[in-house]
């Protein structure tokens, strides 16, 4: 059995639950591997400014948000990638022209293309959005992630082509036919991961990592033990060596277990 050092936790339909609570099994779970001496990040899609609480419940200081574009470990950055400004133009662009919506992330803010759509309100209110802003010029160049909603089927490419990105259906029922974060070919959960593992001296097999959505493919490729839980995304498990159970029936304690690190 490898000497793990470092876990990566993936939020939503990882940790958290459709009705937004965290199991206490995925409690007792990290606590074990504290105790027993690993580094626990929370790696997410979301923005860090809006997951405080959640760190809080779990006691867990160091988080990677915004798919892979910003990192912190124990209250201090360790990395912050900006999108390309002439990117984030370009998609408010598509947006305005196609009728979509577009929530965009700086460190501090969400700022949002408006506020008065259902989809938007909706976003919003289960996301728990709370530090909101109407899109203005001066935002451009300090995005770091953009979640792209009320799309179609064939309205993926328009954001694709040309970009180095992909758009990856964000895996939360009510959002994922038509909602998708935009994750960098080169600066996403995996090139993020590595940054860390690379900082505290750990090398990419001592860590493990559980997800459940496509933005989550790079990390659990990336890890010693990658865990797709068993509400994952079907196309998500070819690029875990582990599956496990699902969120709401201990998915994270059943699969830390299997690795003997808690009981």
């Amino acid at each position: 059995m490898p000497d793990y050092k470092v876990l990566f936790l993936d939020i939503d339909g990882t940790i958290l639950t459709p009705d937004d609570t965290i199991e206490d099994s995925t409690k007792i779970a990290v606590k074990q591997v504290k105790q027993k001496g690993l580094e626990v990040f929370l790696a997410t899609g979301r923005p860090l400014h809006e997951i405080r609480e959640i760190g809080q419940e779990l006691e867990i200081e160091s988080f990677i948000g915004y798919n892979g574009a910003y990192a912190i470990h124990k209250g201090k950055d360790v990395f912050i990638e900006r999108m390309d400004a002439h990117m984030i133009e370009t998609f408010l662009h598509v947006a305005k022209e196609k009728g979509h919506e577009a929530v965009m992330y700086t460190n501090k803010k969400n700022v949002l293309t408006s506020n008065d759509s259902q989809v938007m309100e909706d976003f919003i209110q289960h996301f728990h959005l709370k530090h909101n802003v109407l899109y203005q010029s001066e935002y451009q160049n300090q995005i770091l992630g953009v979640s792209l909603l009320n799309l179609g089927g064939n309205d993926v490419v328009l954001y694709e082509e040309g970009n180095n990105i992909h758009l990856s259906s964000i895996n939360v029922p009510g959002f994922k036919e038509h909602s998708y974060d935009v994750i960098r070919d080169e600066v996403n959960k995996g090139f993020a991961v590595q940054k860390v593992v690379d900082l505290l001296g750990f090398k990419p097999e001592e860590a493990i990592a559980f997800g459940d959505g496509m933005n989550d493919k790079e990390m659990l490729s990336l890890v010693g033990a990658g865990f797709a839980m068993g509400n994952a995304h079907p196309d998500l498990f070819q690029y875990a060596k582990h599956k496990t159970t699902d969120v709401q029936n201990s998915g994270v304690f059943n699969g830390l277990k299997s690795l003997e690190l808690v009981e």
